[in-house]
């Protein structure tokens, strides 16, 4: 049990450490801090989107924006897209579970917002159609991966590929992005 603990931990770090040392992804997490940070002040919102943990942490890193990161400040537009529960069974009972995102992202989804699709696959049905759905309506995609990409890696205007293959290293580092980027933009809108 201890060999395994410690391989876990050791697997994360590492994951992490590689991002670290990659010079490209840590200046792609400054960019997305400063399109994100545009993006509200230009009056936009960030949507998010994923499936089973990726959901959970899509709503958390949404969380972040809409309550409060560090500061005491006003709400951020951010929302998750898989928080009504209604519309989600409906869509997914009435069409098809891979336009739960799609639709919706068609109706409240407008110019100039963001869409942030986590997906450690990279294949997510959903999201794939989503960020088809999203450059039809000219709402910029960010992807967040682990290394193989997928289809996202070829649709996303910019892509986070974690360098891990293990869906809970992904993850970890999936939420380490997040914070970050979380951190960056309320210090880049509020001081």
């Amino acid at each position: 049990m201890r060999k395994t603990i410690t391989n876990c931990i050791s697997a994360s770090i590492s994951a992490k450490q590689q991002i670290l040392q990659d010079d490209k992804f840590i200046i792609q997490i400054e960019n997305v801090v400063k399109i994100i940070a545009k993006a509200f002040t230009d009056g936009n919102k960030v949507w998010f989107c994923g499936n089973g943990g990726s959901a959970a942490d899509a709503q958390h890193l949404a969380a972040e924006f809409s309550g409060r990161f560090y500061k005491d400040r006003k709400a951020l537009p951010a929302e998750a897209l898989h928080c009504n529960t209604s519309y989600l069974t409906a869509v997914a009972n009435d069409y098809n579970f891979d336009l739960i995102y799609s639709r919706l992202l068609d109706g409240v989804g407008t110019s100039g917002d963001i869409l942030i699709g986590l997906s450690t696959s990279g294949n997510s049905k959903n999201i794939v159609q989503a960020f088809n759905t999203a450059k039809e309506k000219g709402i910029l995609t960010i992807g967040f991966t682990g290394a193989s990409s997928g289809q996202l890696k070829d649709i996303s205007d910019m892509l986070f590929s974690v360098p891990a293959a293990d869906t809970p290293r992904i993850q970890e580092c999936h939420m380490l992005i997040g914070h970050i980027i979380c951190q960056l933009v309320e210090e880049e809108i509020f001081g």
